[in-house]
């Protein structure tokens, strides 16, 4: 029997809104991992999404899950994570209240906390064992599920993934995925304030690809 998808509650959505690859595995997802609370964000399974260590100096090289033990979910055809393998996880160094001098400043703030392609290289590596990716890695993005644009971890194992291509992607291209431009329009719905940054995590891990649809951006 497949997995049940459970739809973001109404009274939850409102709250939030007003508060401020070539090769594909599919199975049931694991039991999650324990994760520690963050103050107004709750991930699609109804528990608090993670609270990363966020931005640091010098990163290292994170463990990931075991081989073989994470499932991709297929919605529309898009690849999505496993939610027991990556719930998510956030920084802390972003909040509602400091969006004009984080995500939202001019410049930037993405550039300046992405560890090395040295670590994320390594990482890449591993975690395509924890999904069973088997296919081209050059068309495989390792993605942060929630985007350093809408306040994710930067190096958290929990928020960072193997996102395999999407369907019809030409072997070799590169990366390319219809993922991207909906962590845009999250990230400029939330710095015009018209939802608050905990929405736009909320249903980035629930599901992207519907998640400016619950949002009413689409």
């Amino acid at each position: 029997m497949p997995p049940v998808r459970r739809a973001v509650p109404p009274v939850l959505l409102a709250c939030l809104l007003m508060t401020g690859c070539s090769s594909v595995q599919l199975g049931t997802p694991t039991p999650s991992t324990s994760q520690n609370p963050a103050p107004g964000a709750t991930a699609g399974t109804g528990r608090p999404i993670a609270v990363g260590a966020g931005p640091q100096k010098h990163y290292t090289v994170q463990q990931q899950p075991a081989p073989g033990s994470c499932h991709y979910r297929l919605e529309h055809g898009e690849p999505l994570q496993d939610p027991a393998c990556t719930p998510g996880a956030i920084s802390p160094a972003v909040t509602q209240a400091n969006l004009k001098s984080t995500i939202c400043r001019k410049g930037g703030y993405t550039s300046g906390i992405r560890p090395s392609a040295y670590v994320t290289g390594k990482e890449k590596k591993l975690n395509a064992a924890s999904y069973g990716y088997t296919g081209r890695m050059g068309d495989a993005e390792y993605d942060h599920l929630i985007s350093l644009q809408l306040g994710g971890d930067p190096n958290d194992p929990r928020n960072l993934w193997v996102e395999s291509a999407d369907p019809g992607h030409k072997k070799g291209a590169g990366v390319n995925n219809k993922k991207d431009p909906v962590e845009t329009k999250l990230h400029t719905a939330v710095c015009k304030g018209q939802i608050t940054l905990a929405a736009a995590q909320q249903a980035i891990v629930t599901d992207w690809t519907t998640a400016l649809t619950v949002l009413h951006l689409d």
